[in-house]
């Protein structure tokens, strides 16, 4: 009997010393991964912008991050925006709320820091103690504002929509007359040589610089892509172009307004980003004009 005692203490002992191990590596491992993805996603939206180690960004530059919730009471649905404000040297937050047609509803201070917010958990309580039951409210998305000196730059915004497999997920960078400035595919699952290749340049790079009034018809073309045109759009930003400069115009815009040419054997994949981007536009540009009224209208200090 005793050694049976002996041997299940032994074991719940070994259990609890592998649970305690196995739960601090998690913790190390899991904060490591999140500052990854943290360093990750700022050199994304750095690049997009035309930033890099070699063509670092303007002191001048700030990146404001505004969070869009979706609220109900009752049967009513209203959006809430939470948005950085000028509050002292640090800044603070309001929630701003707003109805379907864009009508302003109320708004609120936020006891929250610039430190805390990107913390879902942060925003989720600063969120709740200023709306009170039986209102509820749930995450949408949120939309980076690029900043340099006294003007937007841009907006950066982070995207998921489905692909051939599962879900791709990108980051779209437009700007302030919603043109795009650049795509960058973050995660995608595609197929090796086929769908995959969204990954690449010279298809990528194809969206840059089309019109909003473009991107609200934009299609994709089965054509095989013109080996003018993809010569041009593997050209790296930064770099000599392997054209005449003139040539180079030429090209920009021949193909300036032309549809995405797909991704040969591919077509699914090719589409799914072209859709996904041309949505992801289409509703930002319609919520952002309603919001920046709204922001005009009441005097709101807003950072950007």
């Amino acid at each position: 009997m005793k050694e049976i005692i002996r041997i299940t203490v032994g074991l719940t002992v070994s259990c609890l010393i592998a649970a305690l191990l196995m739960g601090s590596v998690f913790i190390v491992t899991d904060k490591a991964k999140k500052h990854n993805e943290h360093v990750n996603i700022q050199r994304a939206m750095l690049g997009l912008l035309g930033y890099t180690r070699g063509h670092p960004a303007p002191p001048d530059l700030r990146l404001y991050t505004m969070y869009r919730y979706i609220i109900e009471d009752g049967a009513i649905r209203t959006l809430g925006y939470m948005l950085p404000v000028v509050k002292g040297e640090h800044g603070g937050y309001q929630l701003v709320v707003i109805d379907l047609d864009g009508q302003f509803v109320n708004r609120f201070k936020l006891n929250i820091t610039p430190e805390k917010v990107s913390e879902a958990s942060e925003r989720a309580s600063a969120i709740k103690a200023v709306l009170k039951p039986p209102k509820t409210f749930v995450y949408s998305d949120s939309t980076i504002v690029a900043k340099l000196g006294q003007k937007r730059l841009a907006y950066l915004l982070p995207g998921k929509f489905p692909g051939f497999k599962t879900f791709i997920d990108v980051m779209l960078a437009i700007d302030p007359s919603f043109k795009i400035i650049g795509l960058e595919i973050m995660e995608q699952e595609e197929d090796p040589g086929l769908g995959a290749e969204i990954n690449q340049d010279y298809f990528k790079n194809q969206f840059k610089e089309k019109s909003f009034e473009k991107i609200k018809k934009i299609n994709v073309t089965k054509e095989p892509l013109p080996e003018e045109y993809k010569k041009y759009l593997e050209t790296k930003k930064g770099r000599d172009f392997p054209l005449p400069k003139g040539v180079v115009d030429t090209i920009r815009s021949k193909y300036q307004d032309k549809d995405i040419y797909a991704l040969t054997g591919a077509t699914i994949s090719s589409q799914a980003v072209t859709n996904g981007v041309k949505n992801m536009i289409r509703k930002f540009a319609y919520r952002i004009n309603r919001l920046d009224s709204v922001i005009s209208r009441q005097h709101i200090p807003v950072a950007f």
